[in-house]
């Protein structure tokens, strides 16, 4: 039984490799026979600088009018995020410890350093680490495991 040519043509590993880029995918596997080609790329985790948190703009819907009274009393100030909190950077889900009944990251009236692990955000079946922006004693956890949370959603308070 003859050996099947088992070479892979480089442009069609580059092809593959352009596809991950473009669609931003760390890893693709492409099967043709006999012949099968797996793609990887390291994912970076880049350090996100967070802009200042604006609270979401909530609407009446177009049918409803408030009521002429309402618009003529002077608005209260809105409250924006406690100082000190650590805003979350994406949209997922929320986890305290790095697995189910381990040690949580941070605990309440613990001292941390910049760049240290507060917990984590599963966001599209990838955990992100999310690091304390500066150095300080932890306050408040505003945030319960396996919570979801929004972009911008206060998850602690360092002082």
């Amino acid at each position: 039984m003859p050996k099947e040519d088992m070479t892979v043509d480089p442009r069609f590993v580059r092809e593959i490799a352009s596809i991950l880029k473009e669609t931003d995918l760390t890893e693709i596997e492409v099967e043709n026979g006999s012949m099968k080609v797996r793609v990887t790329r390291k994912h970076e985790q880049a350090q996100i600088q967070m802009p200042a948190y604006y609270p979401p703009q909530h609407q009446a819907p177009a049918h409803q009018q408030a009521p002429a009274q309402a618009s003529a009393a002077p608005a209260a100030p809105a409250s924006g995020p406690e100082a000190g909190s650590v805003p979350s950077p994406m949209v997922g889900t929320v986890y305290l410890a790095a697995a189910p009944g381990a040690k949580q990251f941070v605990e309440v009236g613990q001292s941390v350093a910049e760049g240290e692990t507060l917990l984590i955000i599963e966001a599209m079946k990838t955990m992100n680490q999310i690091p304390a922006p500066r150095a300080g004693k932890v306050t408040k956890i505003l945030v319960e495991n396996a919570q979801p949370v929004e972009y911008g959603e206060a998850l602690v308070v360092i002082a």
